[in-house]
């Protein structure tokens, strides 16, 4: 037989780590180029989505406020024309001023079409003479308004039709925004902003973190690669292997998060809008089929009314947290005894049940100031207080009261809402863990069917505080609750 040789052992030498060595820093110097070039893109493709979506927002904002104002600021009333006339300007103003504040923005006014020609505004005088008394001004554009105009001519018809945004990129750092402007729900123009977003600082401290990172790296790789090499691949395999499952239980984790607060939003929106709209439409359908020429005047007051907290019940679901002027400002004047009397007259009392089990006590005061609320804001904190007392209050025949009162000496109001029912449960009326009663947080109820319920009184507190009100509740010591509404004016 022919002598077999033994095979020898593999040894790795210094020269094939040195050969290992160099593959794998050739190998990280590539790698690290294409990382270097690919951050370079996601860094330009992000920034310039965030440059065009920062410019967008800040026309939404500032468009969203225009409209407010000219839809809820009245026309006539019982003020001062020359003061409201002041008072309005000065707003439209402030409006128009507040985004030139910003370094960003360049050129800002309102385009509308007039005729077959159009007209730019950037005055607050000239906007309320326009669309209040249709007074034209004499010079349609401003030379600095041309270029603007000139870019809308091309997009109207297309912004009329869709009401959408347009943005118009001009290289990669300046914006032409136009965003449509529809006070009353109809389309009046747009409002334009030139936007130059320099966000440079933000790419060079990323590729300047990036580049001192890489050199981190290969630091650690020189000094590390012949001690760790061995134990390496098997530290890596383990890790891989828990961070995958550590991963995959975060992401369910995360997903199960995701889907309790969307389903947690949407109860909170499905309690206090769909079905007071569903019932308010109702009853603007009762009241169409009703109308005559006695009652013509009524009935298109009453249909205002509806129609006007179905619009902010379609808002409130647009915006989840809406901006402050929305709720409250020195533009909004409400008589809360008018909206008490409406929401009872207009709403309770026109239940398909039969109401003669439900008796209202009305002991409004006269003198009771107007509150600078919204009126429809202040409907969606009274109403559901007015319909817990209704639910909970175990009676054949429940009687509610609702009174205001004025103290002229501190300068506060009070609006209380009172029952005849069994009152609240104690615990309820115990504080929490930030000293707010228990009845005025998420999710607390004590109906047997808890299906999106508990959120009435919590939204009634949160749309409160955003009012600056107080809302407080109590037992009567003759029965029943009575819920408490501090206004300080």
């Amino acid at each position: 037989m022919k002598n077999v040789k033994k095979s020898r052992p593999v040894r790795i030498k210094w020269k094939h780590v040195l050969v290992i060595f160099l593959v794998l820093i050739v190998f990280q110097v590539f790698v690290s180029h294409m990382q270097q070039d690919t951050l370079r893109d996601l860094l330009s493709d992000t920034l310039q989505w965030y440059k065009q979506n920062s410019a967008e927002q800040i026309g939404n904002l500032t468009t969203t406020s225009l409209e407010i104002l000219l839809e809820s600021y009245p026309v006539e009333g019982g003020e001062d024309p020359q003061s409201r006339e002041r008072n309005l300007v000065h707003a439209l103003n402030s409006i128009l001023r507040q985004p030139m504040m910003n370094r960003n923005v360049e050129v800002m006014c309102v385009i509308v079409p007039h005729k077959e020609k159009f007209i730019t505004f950037d005055l607050g005088q000239s906007i309320y003479r326009y669309f209040y008394y249709d007074e034209i001004p004499d010079v349609l554009v401003r030379p600095e308004h041309e270029d603007a105009v000139k870019r809308y001519i091309g997009i109207h018809e297309q912004m009329r039709k869709t009401e959408l945004t347009t943005s118009i990129n001009e290289g990669q750092s300046i914006f032409h925004v136009y965003i449509p402007l529809v006070p009353y729900g109809e389309y009046g123009g747009a409002v334009y902003l030139r936007i130059h977003p320099d966000v440079t600082f933000i790419s060079q401290q990323v590729l300047s973190t990036f580049n001192k990172t890489v050199i981190i790296f290969f630091s650690l790789i020189l000094t590390g690669l012949l001690s760790m090499f061995y134990i390496s691949t098997y530290i890596i395999i383990d890790r891989d292997e828990a961070r995958e499952q550590l991963f995959s239980e975060h992401e369910h984790h995360l997903q199960e998060q995701v889907a309790q607060e969307k389903e947690r939003v949407f109860a909170k929106r499905i309690y206090h809008t769909h079905h007071k709209a569903e019932k308010v439409m109702g009853f603007i359908n009762e009241d169409i089929e009703a109308v005559n020429e006695n009652n013509i005047k009524e009935i298109k007051y009453r249909i205002g009314k509806y129609a006007n907290f179905i619009s902010r019940v379609i808002y409130d679901m647009k915006w989840f947290n809406p901006p402050i002027q929305t709720i409250r400002s020195n533009l909004f004047s409400t008589n809360l005894n008018d909206v008490l009397s409406f929401i009872v007259n207009n709403i309770f009392l026109r239940l398909s049940y039969p109401v003669e089990s439900i008796k209202f006590n009305l002991e409004l005061d006269e003198k009771l100031p107007s509150v600078s609320v919204n009126e429809f804001v202040a409907w969606e904190i009274i109403e559901p207080l007015i319909q817990n007392a209704i639910d909970h209050s175990d009676k054949s025949e429940v009687i509610i009261t609702l009174s205001t009162r004025y103290d002229e000496k501190n300068n506060r109001s009070l609006l209380l809402i009172e029952d005849n029912g069994e009152g609240i449960d104690e615990e309820l009326l115990q504080s929490g863990p930030e000293g707010e009663k228990k009845i005025f947080l998420e999710n607390i109820t004590t109906k047997s069917d808890s299906k999106n319920k508990g959120y009435g009184c919590f939204l009634a507190s949160e749309i409160s505080k955003r009012c600056g009100w107080q809302l407080d509740v109590e037992n009567r010591e003759e029965g029943g609750a009575r819920f408490i509404l501090r206004i300080n004016h």
